[in-house]
């Protein structure tokens, strides 16, 4: 059995959700090499976890040693907001995370990553 990769995403919706508690989701197609493909639905932190793992594992990549040569795309910190502002912030965070997607989905090293399958796969996976 070939183990299958992720081809395409584009981050294309932010919905809020109640349970377990108030959050936004983002909406994301995905299409993987096997021809299939499936809406996946992650919160900002997922994101922001896998960015911070990816940094760790490659330093080089990250621009650490040098910055000029930094090929990891840039996401944004989490943000303090008061409460009016939250949907404000995910909707913003929609085209930082698309964009995010795409330059990594460019880059082999992160293409190739575990982590970053495991953030676009169906089923939830610990990274």
């Amino acid at each position: 059995m070939q183990f299958r990769t992720v081809l395409d995403v584009n981050v294309v919706d932010v919905q809020k959700r109640r349970n377990p508690s108030k959050h936004y989701v983002y909406l994301i197609n995905v299409t993987y090499s096997d021809s299939t493909s499936h809406v996946v639905y992650r919160r900002y932190s997922k994101f922001f976890d896998l960015q911070m793992r990816i940094l760790d594992k490659f330093p080089i990549e990250g621009g650490q040693k040098d910055p000029k040569k930094r090929i990891i795309p840039f996401l944004p910190g989490k943000v303090l907001f008061r409460r009016s502002h939250i949907r404000d912030v995910a909707v913003r965070r929609l085209k930082h995370l698309d964009n995010y997607c795409k330059v990594s989905q460019n880059s082999e090293c992160l293409k190739k990553s575990s982590q970053m399958f495991f953030l676009f796969s169906v089923c939830v996976q610990p990274f």
